[in-house]
């Protein structure tokens, strides 16, 4: 039994001075609860041990603890009384039902995705021991799953998605914001700032169509020419100059002319009611959208804007329709450092294909601008000296400028905590953190992530490190759909 004043994670993979080695083991009790405690036949069943409430993530609560090596029983004392995770290995024994458990020197069984030697370099090593330790391999289902089985859930999601339309995405009561072509930009981001929303469909009445989408994306590049080119757009600019004339000058600056040197119009990307899902999902992410709009068309009519598609709506029906058959997609038993679903901060010695961007809050906004841009990326961490996540700044969060002028200030001197602030100031439910900083672990699964990024108004998880919140890595709704129709 460990002294009160130990620290079993911080002792793990030492030698006792009963010769015997100790391994870190993460519990997790993920079913809620005011206060939660673990005991087991590893402590004798004489210590209760305090778990910890992962930040973000309310229902679930961890602890990590020193095991010999041998078999295991445990349980939780969740509120005064004793419980058993009924998901997890149990059996019946004189304390009733217990979890149970195998503390071995071997590398854990993990699903064969990628080549193994792969996933395990990206396992934890404790201490330099060559013993590969798991903290994965409690509380979470770990079966070995084949290419072939990967491939047949992928077939089920795709068959499920390919039977239902579009038209299923519509709600029962709702409304649909459009903007005017015409319409001055800055009324036009005085109007999403008010309703909340990053993006809007535009209609030219003059043509009598929709022809695109105004977005976040669009107040930051705008905002990026004013910081770097005021000569050619300046306020006054920005508070008399259209949508319509906006989209021109953008395709100017992404070089869309054609041979003449007249711009090229954007091509709006839509989907038919009768679309199927599968097709909408790709139209998405082939195209690097966040929404496309469902307008149904019709000989004679002008054209009726029903909805907004997205990939969290689309995410929506695939969790409904996972809920009754969990047990025949075994891929999402997978834990997502596993798959690996997501971009990931690169581990010493290694390198990263894909960029991962965090920044201070002390960081300017204009370099958070940058970095939204040039990764190519919606969300950006933002973390303390020790890489711990303390808020996440978005694309749409640029919509907190419009109001009261604020970006008419130097965006070089504004920084990310002063335009944060701008947006707690002007929505406060926006600034409460558990909304805000949704987290994941790396030993989650990809059904648990499923249903988190379900959630409305979720659109990416921050990866962290249990207890410390350190910042692992970051996956979203396109991670996602990436991996299931891959």
């Amino acid at each position: 039994m460990f002294a009160s004043d130990m620290n079993p994670a911080r002792d793990a993979g030492r030698v006792t001075t009963a010769g015997a080695v100790l391994f870190p083991i993460q519990f997790t009790w993920p079913h809620g609860g005011r206060s939660v405690f673990l005991s087991g036949s590893f402590n004798r069943w004489t210590e209760l041990v305090p778990m910890s409430q992962v930040e973000g993530c309310p229902n679930v609560f961890q602890a990590v603890y020193a095991v010999p090596l041998g078999c295991h029983e445990y349980k939780f004392f969740v509120d005064g009384e004793w419980r058993h995770d009924e998901r997890q290995p149990h059996k019946t024994v004189e304390y009733g039902i217990v979890n149970t458990f195998d503390a071995m020197p071997i590398p854990a069984e993990v699903p064969l995705v990628h080549p193994r030697s792969e996933i395990l370099n990206n396992m934890e090593v404790d201490n330099g021991l060559m013993h590969r330790v798991s903290a994965v391999t409690l509380n979470q289902a770990m079966p070995r799953i084949s290419e072939e089985d990967v491939t047949a859930s992928r077939h089920r999601i795709a068959v499920y998605l390919q039977a239902h339309t579009a038209y299923e995405l519509l709600p029962e009561s709702g409304k649909v914001v459009a903007l005017d072509v015409a319409l001055p930009v800055k009324q036009a981001f005085h109007i999403l700032s008010e309703q909340g929303i990053p993006l809007a469909p535009l209609w030219d009445f003059r043509r009598g169509k929709f022809v695109g989408v105004i977005t976040a994306s669009d107040f930051i590049l705008i905002l990026r020419e004013l910081v770097n080119n005021r000569s050619n757009l300046t306020e006054e600019e920005l508070e008399t100059h259209s949508i319509a004339a906006w989209k021109e000058g953008k395709a100017y600056l992404k070089g869309q002319v054609d041979g003449h040197g007249r711009p090229i119009p954007e091509e709006l990307i839509y989907a038919s009611p009768s679309e199927n899902l599968k097709d909408v999902a790709l139209k998405i992410l082939q195209s690097g959208v966040a929404i496309v709009p469902i307008i149904h068309l019709e000989d004679g009519l002008f054209p009726q804007l029903l909805h907004l598609a997205s990939l969290a709506g689309i995410l929506k029906c695939i969790c409904r329709y996972v809920k009754h058959c969990p047990s025949s997609l075994p891929i999402l038993q997978l834990p997502i450092y596993a798959i690996p679903l997501g971009t990931w901060v690169p581990r010493i010695g290694e390198s990263s294909s894909r960029p991962f961007a965090m920044l201070r809050l002390t960081a300017s906004l204009s370099s958070a601008l940058d970095m939204l841009v040039e990764a190519h990326v919606s969300s950006i961490p933002i973390v303390d000296d020790n890489d711990s996540l303390v808020d996440v700044y978005c694309r749409s969060d640029i919509m907190a400028l419009a109001k009261g002028r604020a970006y008419t200030h130097n965006l070089n001197e504004m920084t990310v905590h002063q335009a944060l602030q701008l947006g707690l100031d002007s929505n406060p439910p926006y600034g409460t953190r558990s909304q805000r900083c949704q987290m994941c672990l790396r030993t989650d699964t990809l059904l648990k992530v499923m249903e988190q990024l379900a959630n409305p108004g979720v659109r990416r998880l921050v990866i962290v490190e249990a207890g410390s919140n350190r910042v692992e890595g970051i996956t979203s709704l396109t991670d996602i759909f990436r991996f299931l129709l891959g």
